[in-house]
């Protein structure tokens, strides 16, 4: 078993290196990596921007020593060569969501304060992906030094596509066998065994809803379907429309075309997670509903109506799918992105988080139900099921033991909404950084949100962690 010497010396290498690690996650922060498919080409199938973060993180594994590789663009990883061609691995992304709006620091920079890194991919996830490729560093470093190798091979995957479909993922399996064994830093500690099933879907208005006599010229809000929306924006001609706020949540702002810009605004976070949140969208459906904009305009009002149901619930009760079992609790539902199209449709994206005691069929039919009682087409989209890995395995075992010396010895493994790389791989799980059981102050923002931060002092825990835990996966018979 690991001794104390080790955990010695993984402190004292950690307290080496941090400045480092923190002007290397600055490095991968100051890039703009959302997908741009439309800007998309051979060999940078995600865009421009996710293209030159997949490179930067591929240059900081050839620095800590390890051989890497970029597939195609795709995905890139890096290997430290073991006595056997098994693998351990760590799979962490360089591709986040976009900035949004909200922020008190810059987002494409890190900023310090307070013991606490601010800026968007500080968690989520370019701080995690630096933090594997340190942990890979300290064990190329002592191959480099005594000349021993270790015994399975050290692989670092680079991800590429995780916010939007993880196709990256998709491309790497089709294409490479997979590791005997994956964690991903892209969660939370203590340990994710299990993560809900994923659904994304969209509805459509039938034929366009906004012409020359709507009063409601435009509808849009968020950003991405995995993101509950912190914003969202009306135009609405203004003869009729009020001439001062109409609530603290919202904006009235007069343009020079004879329309009126309502703001909404939210508090945005991930669909996951939607308990404290308070859907941009939802709100401002209502709140025209109530000014009647919609009035004796039935393709918009009936859009519109339905909007205020989806956007307005998270539990889908009044769809009649709300469900929940004991190993993943509750069904969870987000209306993430509403936009009016050129032509004058409207659409809006549905992201479901979903437990094994309801079949995805049922969900997809209650929405095509609800689309045709509005005027709209419902198109089904990316579908995962439910993941699970059975927590008494010996490697999640490793894993679970090494944060419980580090943190908390009554730990216990438990399952999540969200959806990480795990669920594509056979054995696989995530593995912090985040630690919830940390109260972080109000002004530290959450992944996908404005002013994303997290505690450096975590960071350098899950940094000791991630070392311990991997030299233990090393002992093991895989």
């Amino acid at each position: 078993m690991i001794d104390e010497q080790l955990k010695q010396d993984v402190e004292a290498y950690v307290d080496e290196v941090w400045e480092d690690v923190v002007e290397d996650i600055r490095s991968l922060v100051r890039i703009d990596s959302v997908e741009d498919l439309e800007h998309a080409e051979p060999g940078k199938p995600w865009g421009p921007g996710a293209y030159q973060a997949l490179v930067k993180g591929l240059e900081l594994t050839e620095r800590a020593g390890l051989e890497p590789h970029n597939c195609d663009g795709y995905i890139g990883y890096a290997d430290l060569p073991g006595r056997s061609e098994k693998q351990i691995a760590t799979i962490a992304h360089t591709d986040i969501v976009p900035v949004g709006i909200g922020w008190t620091v810059p987002a494409l920079d890190v900023t310090r304060r307070e013991g606490y890194l601010l800026g968007r991919g500080v968690l989520d996830d370019k701080g995690p992906f630096v933090l594997s490729v340190y942990a890979a560093k300290y064990f190329a470093d002592q191959v480099h030094r005594t000349g021993e190798q270790l015994p399975y091979t050290l692989r670092c995957i680079v991800g590429n596509n995780e916010e939007t479909s993880m196709a990256d993922v998709e491309w790497y399996l089709e294409n490479y066998e997979a590791p005997d064994f994956l964690f991903t830093p892209d969660a939370d500690f203590p340990l994710i065994c299990g993560e809900k099933g994923i659904f994304h879907g969209l509805f459509t208005t039938k034929a366009p809803v906004v012409h020359e006599g709507s009063a409601l010229v435009e509808l849009d809000g968020g950003t991405v379907a995995n993101a509950i929306p912190g914003l969202a924006t009306a135009k609405v001609k203004t003869e009729g429309m009020p001439t001062s706020e109409c609530a603290d949540s919202f904006e009235l702002e007069a343009s020079t075309e004879g329309l009126t810009q309502v703001v909404s605004h939210g508090i945005g976070g991930h669909a996951a997670f939607p308990q404290g949140t308070v859907n941009a969208i939802g709100q401002l459906s209502t709140m025209l509903l109530d000014l009647g904009v919609t009035a004796g305009d039935e393709g918009l009002d009936a859009f519109l109506r339905m909007v205020d149901i989806i956007a307005n619930t998270s539990d889908g009760e009044p769809l009649g799918i709300a469900s929940a079992d004991e190993v993943f609790g509750a069904l969870t539902m987000n209306a993430g992105v509403v936009r009016t199209l050129d032509d004058g449709t409207m659409t809006i994206t549905m992201d479901v988080r979903y437990p094994t005691s309801i079949a995805i069929e049922d969900v997809i039919g209650a929405f095509e139900k609800l689309a045709e009682e509005h005027g709209c087409t419902f198109e089904a989209g990316m579908s995962n099921p439910p993941f699970y890995m059975d927590p008494s395995l010996p490697a999640i075992q490793a894993l679970l033991d090494t944060y419980r010396e580090y943190a908390d010895p009554a730990a216990e493994p438990f399952v999540i909404g969200g959806g990480t790389y795990a669920r594509h791989f056979p054995r696989a799980c995530a593995f912090g950084p985040h630690d919830p059981s940390v109260k972080d102050p109000e002004w530290v923002g959450i992944e996908h949100g404005p002013d994303e931060g997290v505690s450096e002092e975590c960071l350098k825990r899950a940094l000791k962690i991630y070392i311990v835990s991997i030299a233990r996966l090393m002992e093991l018979d895989l």
